[in-house]
């Protein structure tokens, strides 16, 4: 009986050895994914993960769920990912505020962008709109410029708040050509769009969901994009680089990261569902509707956007002196 338990374990044994560790492994996902949006329930970010968060599921086979983690202005839930186990499992839902913005205003994060995450891909970028209130007696970006110099301190803009991508893309153009523009910012462009449409404000700059209407009333006249090239959103509207050749490009974006460490086959798994997801017919008609080009990137080309817009908002943000409260 001994020698033939010794001898039944010594063939288990050479079993066992004979599988290789990739066998032991589950294949990814076994178990729901969670996706942290840093934010609270019912804005952009959060609408976004949750129309892409629906079709990964299709395609992994297993739920993708939102948690909502607010606090901090994102820096909570972004916080949280980052140190969270590199497996896959837990995703964030970022802006520019959380990975290029906020190392430029908080000197001590409890993160570090390049350091702690891993990016996935960027999914999609929503251009930003410079428009004028009806009273304003400027019909293009440079009649603007032209206005702001000749009357000094006259004019003002409004922007959903300070260090915001509509508050630095006022400064990247006011700084260079040393414009004299107030600033008033406001708690999101929930104020700051009827603000300008009032009149209470001359400028302010915008997602175009949020300026339609009042184009269309006449309350107010878009000048320009803050994108690098024309808006497939809006192509006859011109961009701020392409008429004053000053570098401005801060539209908002909203990409999805992992924690640093993550296996590289994860990473690329989760971003063939993503791009897949970004580039749906339906999801791309959703994003239309809420002034979003959907994008679905590579890993490898979300990371040379981060890099590449760390410096660019920090050199903002010193050249413009922008402090919080």
């Amino acid at each position: 009986m001994k020698r033939m338990l010794s001898s039944s374990l010594g063939a288990l044994c050479v079993i066992l050895m004979s599988i290789t560790p990739a066998a032991w492994a589950q294949p990814y996902p076994s178990k729901p994914i969670k996706m942290i949006v840093p934010y609270s329930p019912g804005g952009l970010p959060d609408t976004m993960a949750r129309i892409v968060a629906q079709r990964m599921s299709e395609s992994l086979g297993q739920q993708v769920v939102i948690e909502n983690k607010a606090g901090a202005g994102g820096i909570l839930g972004t916080e949280a990912v980052a140190k969270s186990p590199p497996d896959g499992y837990t995703l964030l839902v970022a802006d520019a505020a959380q990975l290029v913005i906020n190392p430029a205003l908080y000197p001590k994060l409890p993160y570090n962008t390049l350091k702690d995450l891993t990016p996935i891909s960027l999914v999609g970028v929503s251009p930003l709109f410079v428009v004028v209130h009806e009273s304003v007696p400027a019909k293009t970006l440079q009649e603007l410029i032209a206005l702001a110099k000749a009357k000094p301190g006259t004019l003002s803009y409004g922007s959903s708040g300070t260090g915001s991508q509509h508050h630095l893309t006022m400064e990247a153009l006011k700084t260079p050509l040393h414009l004299d523009i107030t600033h008033v910012p406001y708690k999101g462009t929930g104020q700051s769009v009827p603000a300008v449409v009032a009149g209470d404000v001359s400028i302010a700059v915008a997602a175009l969901p949020s300026l339609v209407g009042h184009v269309k009333s006449g309350k107010i006249r878009i000048l320009a994009a803050n994108t690098k090239t024309r808006s497939s959103l809006a192509k006859d509207i011109p961009t701020i680089t392409e008429i004053t050749k000053i570098d401005v490009n801060y539209p908002g974006e909203i990409g999805i990261l992992a924690p640093a460490g993550t296996p590289q086959p994860i990473v690329a798994k989760l971003a063939e569902a993503i791009a897949k997801a970004a580039k749906h017919p339906d999801t791309v008609e959703r994003f239309n509707g809420l002034g979003i080009e959907a994008l679905g990137t590579t890993p490898e080309e979300y990371l040379a956007i981060i890099k590449t817009e760390i410096p660019q908002y920090a050199a903002v943000v010193k050249a413009a002196n922008v402090k919080l409260d």
